[in-house]
């Protein structure tokens, strides 16, 4: 299981000869196909749509009518009382490690969750295109992706979750194992 954010550190890879289920964020569909595409904004859902994906398209609750075949985002594995906890300000890419870590047996692999931009402008690989705020958008404060899918690897300690990046995932999670971006890359021309 393959779970793919849209951080920029995922720029070079080429994920199209990873076999396994793929699961991504939004407009990822342009240059890869995923199995499982999650678009928490509607004009994610209409491009994609318009677009000819035809994998399986989840979005929120309160729009999926709009979009037929679309799916639901899955519910939250734990209930809250913060905002962090409600669901409408759960975004797509905690969604897509939610869906991945559900649809799992034993593993997940995570690429392109960046949290932090090293740079005064935000980290997507997709800013300055259609839908996507411009390339000089100030970075997004990660605090609520942080919250969010630590609360995913707390609520399913019987899935690896393996995050390839140049940067540690900070979270105290026995079952989340942070891996070098040169790893993944070895491990999927050997696949």
């Amino acid at each position: 299981m393959l779970v793919i954010g849209n951080g920029e550190s995922r720029k070079d890879l080429d994920i199209s000869n990873y076999t396994q289920t793929k699961v991504g964020c939004n407009a990822i569909y342009r240059d890869f196909y995923v199995d499982h595409l999650i678009c928490c904004d509607r004009r994610m859902v209409l491009e994609a749509q318009q677009n000819n994906y035809d994998g399986t398209i989840y979005t929120r609750p309160d729009w999926v009518a709009q979009f037929t075949p679309a799916k639901v985002v899955p519910d939250l594995p734990y209930s809250g009382t913060t905002r962090l906890d409600n669901p409408w300000h759960w975004g797509s890419g905690p969604f897509a490690v939610l869906l991945g870590a559900k649809l799992a047996t034993n593993e997940v692999h995570m690429v392109g969750f960046d949290l932090y931009s090293e740079t005064n402008t935000v980290n997507n690989i997709y800013k300055g295109t259609g839908n996507y705020e411009g390339t000089d958008t100030d970075p997004v404060d990660p605090s609520y992706w942080l919250y969010q899918i630590n609360k995913v690897f707390e609520n399913y300690p019987e899935i690896m979750f393996h995050n390839y990046n140049n940067k540690q995932w900070p979270t105290e999670q026995k079952n989340v194992c942070n891996k070098m971006l040169i790893e993944f890359e070895i491990a999927n021309e050997t696949a």
